[in-house]
């Protein structure tokens, strides 16, 4: 008596057509927002000695506009803007934020958060971290210890002791394993 295995089901070139789109459109956005934003944050990471940022890799900017959009409807707490401090001092090499910043944003809505009950009113994720890459005065790409320092300043303002899936610290963290993985990869020309 044999055993069949079922067959997996293959990709028509149509699917495969539209799998090559979506890269391609990740990659322009990527492209579009270096051209924008890239050179002048390369100058300014490669002068404060950190990585220069690298087309291949996700920046903290980036990463934290990812959040905008996986928990971008979830109104700004303490926990949030905690993390998003630590995401900003880690990108710019700053010990203290930047006024008008992304973290003195997500502190002033966090603040006010506390004080309104309906959650309608309350300033959400998306509205502070929308454009969090043009709002940042440098940029690099996010490393491990980088989401460590996010993660750990998340769970520390947290009154659960826990961080939120799709939260600044799980875009961090999703950051760095990609970019370890595309370090660790073989440069495709």
């Amino acid at each position: 008596m044999s055993q069949e295995q079922p067959m997996k089901p293959q990709l028509g070139e149509e699917a495969q057509d539209s799998n090559n789109n979506v890269y391609g459109h990740i990659q322009e956005h990527k492209d579009l927002t270096h051209e924008r934003h890239g050179d002048r944050k390369n100058i300014q990471a490669a002068s404060s000695g950190e990585h220069v940022l690298d087309r291949g890799h996700i920046t903290i900017g980036e990463a934290l506009e990812a959040t905008a959009l996986t928990a971008g409807s979830r109104p700004v707490d303490y926990s949030d803007a905690a993390a998003i401090q630590a995401a900003e001092v880690r990108a710019t090499g700053r010990t203290n934020i930047v006024p008008g910043g992304v973290a003195a944003a997500a502190q002033s809505a966090a603040t006010r958060n506390a004080r309104l009950t309906r959650d309608d009113d309350k300033t959400k994720l998306s509205e502070i971290l929308a454009e969090a890459t043009s709002k940042l005065p440098a940029d690099k790409p996010v490393t491990r210890r980088d989401a460590e320092g996010v993660i750990g300043a998340e769970l520390r303002n947290d009154p659960n002791l826990t961080t939120r899936p799709g939260g600044v610290a799980a875009s961090l963290a999703a950051a760095a394993r990609i970019n370890q993985i595309n370090q660790s990869s073989p440069k495709k020309e």
